[in-house]
């Protein structure tokens, strides 16, 4: 079961509590990775909501009630102490009182766990109360094997202490911040890739080695420590440049935010937590976390990514434009044509060079490799439908949906509709008035494909006989003598290219109808 859905059945909460815990879950990595621990969020086995009948009752756990785990972090710089998952799993009694205790009185209790598991000898445990609109809603309990055979390096005690610091900031309810600038760019910092810590003056107290690295490649000679960081980072900025607004706020640690360091050829970007305690006056701000991280070879392969992604957008538009070339071309051949055969010829020729160049004017268009089909066959029908009648009067009616297709597909699937349309007009209607329908079905087959049904109908002259459908090797026929060469790019690019069938059948009260079945996948 989910937090999500342990939450709700127990039927207490107000607007928003679930989605704190979200917001916790979401963050708490950091916590976990400062503090060297894993951390695992519990909720009560027998919750009692509070009906009124008894004065001063609240809602909460059974006297006997234990807590059961709804998820859990691992530390990703330190062994973890869970190697199988607790999720589901229930505390030890030790844990239970502490917890109930905990609960209750909405007190950080920490304590030695006599209980242990996974084989070791010895677990600190903090247990969290998650404190909401003076409620509490969740536990969350902190697991750490102490040092037994040293004493704590600096290094140590400064994380330590952060993590207390953040531990108290989720118990009172003012971290994580729920208005926090997001940024969903990747390369968002991390413990692991270094922190700096700043007392309220904006003054480094602490830097990581991984940090001191960083500015030491942006040109800083010297460590930061005891340095102003918004200054010294102030001071490295090239001639002329002024450090944005948000930079300013992450590099003095006053709001919650990220930002991105450009100097030199050296990317950082950085997150500023700002640290803060309850005190009788209200929230004070004592100082900040803040994560850094080095990006400059992530956003070099991005740069070459986009760089790549114009490059291919160029070639299918260059690619287009060759291609309406040869179609102009084709047109004006065709009208020195003396003889009706030639010319029409080289008019299907001219059509079907126009419809590829179609599909790559809508892959130039975008990043991605897919076509939205829906919009090119749009155009493309009609205008294949017009193209095969002049002078005729034909209606065109386009239902369904083809949705997104790959572009390997879209080229074949453009050229068949293509065929089918024109032998539609010109033997089909044979000259005479009508209206041609064009109806895509996207599904999923029973073993999971992706499907795509294409079904193009008309009311004309009808084809006559039995129903005809070819797959695979049976499209590669010869020809009849009553079938051209559009009917024959079609059984082949069906078979080919779309992994499908066709099949040509009687459409009722009169016309025919061709439905195609393409495998997506």
């Amino acid at each position: 079961m989910s937090f999500t859905e342990s939450i709700l059945n127990a039927g207490d909460f107000g607007p928003g509590d679930t989605e704190w815990i979200h917001l916790i879950i979401g963050e708490w990595q950091i916590i976990a990775d400062v503090a060297h621990s894993d951390l695992v969020l519990w909720f009560p086995t027998d919750y009692v909501v509070a009906d009124g009948s008894v004065p001063d009752s609240v809602s909460g756990p059974s006297i006997t009630s234990n807590f059961s785990a709804i998820a859990h972090v691992r530390p990703s710089n330190v062994h973890t102490l869970f190697h199988h998952d607790p999720i589901g799993t229930t505390m030890g009694e030790t844990m239970r009182l502490a917890a109930l205790h905990s609960w209750t009185e909405q007190n950080i209790i920490s304590f030695a766990d006599d209980e242990p598991s996974e084989g070791l000898a010895e677990v600190m445990i903090k247990v969290v109360p998650i404190v909401r609109n003076s409620r509490t809603i969740a536990l969350l309990s902190v697991h750490t094997v102490p040092l037994v055979s040293r004493k704590p390096a600096r290094t140590e005690n400064i994380y330590y202490k952060v993590a207390n610091n953040m531990l108290e900031m989720v118990h009172a309810g003012i971290w994580p911040d729920s208005l926090a600038h997001e940024n969903n760019t990747r390369g968002n910092p991390r413990v692991t890739d270094g922190i700096i810590l700043i007392n309220d003056a904006g003054d480094v107290t602490f830097a990581s080695p991984n940090a001191n690295s960083m500015y030491a490649r942006m040109g800083l000679e010297g460590y930061l420590e005891d340095l102003n960081l918004a200054n010294v980072t102030r001071d490295m900025l090239p001639a002329g440049e002024e450090a944005d607004e948000t930079l300013q706020l992450v590099l003095a640690g006053r709001e919650d935010a990220r930002a991105e360091l450009h100097i030199g050829k050296v990317r950082i970007t950085l997150r500023a937590i700002p640290l803060e305690r309850i005190t009788p006056l209200g929230v004070e701000r004592h100082g900040a976390l803040l994560l850094c991280r080095d990006v400059t070879e992530l956003r070099r392969r991005e740069l070459e990514l986009m760089t790549k992604d114009a490059t291919i957008r160029e070639i299918h538009h260059r690619v287009k434009n060759n291609l309406q070339t040869v179609s102009a071309l084709l047109r004006l051949q065709a009208r020195r044509m003396s003889t009706r055969e030639a010319k029409q010829g080289l008019e299907q020729a001219m059509r079907r060079v126009s419809t590829i160049a179609t599909v790559h004017e809508a892959l130039s268009q975008g990043l991605a490799q897919n076509v939205n089909f829906d919009e090119l066959v749009e155009r493309q029908f009609h205008l294949a439908a017009e193209l095969a009648s002049p002078g005729q009067e034909i209606n065109t009616r386009l239902l369904g949906s083809f949705g997104y297709l790959p572009s390997q597909f879209a080229t074949p699937l453009a050229l068949v509709i293509n065929e089918v349309v024109a032998n539609a007009v010109e033997h089909g209607l044979n000259g005479g008035a009508g209206t041609v329908t064009l109806e895509g079905i996207r599904s999923m087959n029973e073993v999971g494909e992706d499907t795509l049904t294409v079904i193009i109908t008309d009311d004309g002259q009808g084809m006559g006989g039995e129903p005809i459908e070819e797959s695979g090797a049976e499209a590669y026929r010869p020809s009849t003598g009553n079938e051209g060469l559009g009917m024959q790019i079609v059984r082949t690019l069906v078979a080919s290219e779309l992994n499908g069938s066709i099949r040509w059948e009687p459409h009722e009260p009169a016309g025919t109808r061709v439905i195609i079945s393409a495998r997506l996948n």
